[in-house]
C-alpha cells in the first residue's frame, strides 16, 4: 500500500478530525481572504465541501443522507454567491435560512454519532470538538440575518453604533458565547440580539454537560463490566 492510500485511508476513518481541522483552518486564513472575493468564495466553498463530507460520512441512515443533500447543495451555493454580491441582504437572509439547519443537522448527526454504541472512538472523540465548531458556525448566521432585520443589532470594538459587523466579528462573537468566554469586543445591543446571545449561551452549557455525562457514563458502565 502506498504512503497515499493510507493516508487517504486514515482520513477516511476520522471524518471529523478533517472536519475539525478544516473549521479552524478556515479561521487562521479567513483574515488573509477577507479582502478578496475570488478567496471569500474558495474558502467557503471548501468549507462546505468539508462539511458536506463529514455529515456523509457519519450518517446513520439514508435519510439522513438525503436532508444533508438537500441542505447541502444550496449552502454551497450561496458560500459563493456571498463574497461576490458583497453582503446583500437578501442574499445574507437567504444565506442564513440555507446554512443555519444544514449545520445544526451536521452538528445532529454528530452527536447521533457520539452516540450511538457504548465505545468511545477517537473519531468519536474528533466528533466533540467537531460538532461544538459546527454550531457556532450556524449562530453565525443567526446573527447575520438578525443583523439585516434588525439593523444596529451588533456593536464591535472600534466602530461606531449601528455600522454593520463583519460576518468574521459574528463568528468571533458566536465562539466566545458558545465557550462562555465573553470578551466583549463584538456585543448584542437590541433585544432581539441578547435573545439570540443566551439561547446560544444556554446551547453552550448544555453540549459541554451532555458530553460529560456521555463519557461520565461510559466510565462507569467499564467499572461495572468490569
Amino acid at each position: 500500500m502506498s504512503t497515499a492510500e493510507a493516508g487517504l485511508r486514515t482520513v477516511a476513518r476520522h471524518p471529523s478530525a478533517v472536519l475539525l481541522a478544516a473549521q479552524l483552518v478556515v479561521v487562521l486564513i479567513y483574515p488573509f481572504l477577507d479582502t478578496s472575493t475570488a478567496g471569500r468564495a474558495v474558502v467557503g466553498v471548501v468549507q462546505m465541501g468539508v462539511v458536506f463530507i463529514a455529515a456523509w460520512a457519519v450518517r446513520a441512515t439514508p435519510v439522513l443522507s438525503w436532508v444533508a443533500v438537500v441542505l447541502g447543495i444550496p449552502s454551497m451555493v450561496f458560500a459563493i454567491l456571498e463574497p461576490v454580491t458583497r453582503d446583500q441582504d437578501w442574499v445574507v437572509l437567504a444565506s442564513a435560512a440555507v446554512h443555519v439547519p444544514f449545520y445544526l443537522f451536521v452538528s445532529y448527526a454528530m452527536i447521533r454519532y457520539l452516540f450511538h454504541d457504548d465505545v468511545v472512538t477517537r473519531d468519536e472523540l474528533y466528533a466533540v470538538g467537531a460538532a461544538f465548531t459546527v454550531v457556532a458556525w450556524a449562530f453565525a448566521y443567526i446573527y447575520a440575518a438578525a443583523q439585516v432585520i434588525w439593523p444596529g443589532s451588533f456593536v464591535a470594538y472600534g466602530t461606531d453604533a449601528g455600522d454593520p459587523v463583519s460576518w468574521f466579528e459574528l463568528l468571533f462573537l458566536s465562539f466566545t458565547t458558545l465557550t462562555s468566554v465573553g470578551l466583549s469586543d463584538v456585543y448584542p445591543v437590541l433585544d432581539h440580539a441578547r435573545s439570540l446571545v443566551m439561547v446560544e449561551q444556554v446551547a453552550g452549557v448544555l453540549y459541554v454537560a451532555l458530553v460529560i455525562a456521555r463519557l461520565v457514563g461510559l466510565s462507569h458502565l467499564r467499572r461495572v463490566e468490569r
